[in-house]
């Protein structure tokens, strides 16, 4: 039985990272207001990923203010940095 190994990349930034880093650019010039189905494709992760990484970042990041805005059809949130 032989399998294939993918080899991992250390040096590719985790999901986490790589949301972290969109929302701190896009947040530069003040606030921004986002739902997560209209970042995915930006983002390369679906809509429920970026859902439950933005409440890990929303208890983790030092350098972002998150907020849930509103919650009509899909979450919106409120980004700035801290």
């Amino acid at each position: 039985m032989s399998s294939i190994l993918q080899p991992s990349n250390e040096d590719e930034p985790s999901k986490e990272e790589r949301l972290k880093a969109y929302l701190t650019q896009k947040a530069e010039d003040g606030e921004m207001y986002f739902k997560s189905k209209f970042i995915a494709d930006e983002v390369g992760l679906s809509p429920k990923e970026i859902g439950a990484l933005m409440v890990k970042i929303s208890d983790t990041a030092t350098d972002l203010e998150v907020e849930k805005w509103s919650y009509t059809s899909a979450t919106t949130w409120r980004v700035e940095t801290a």
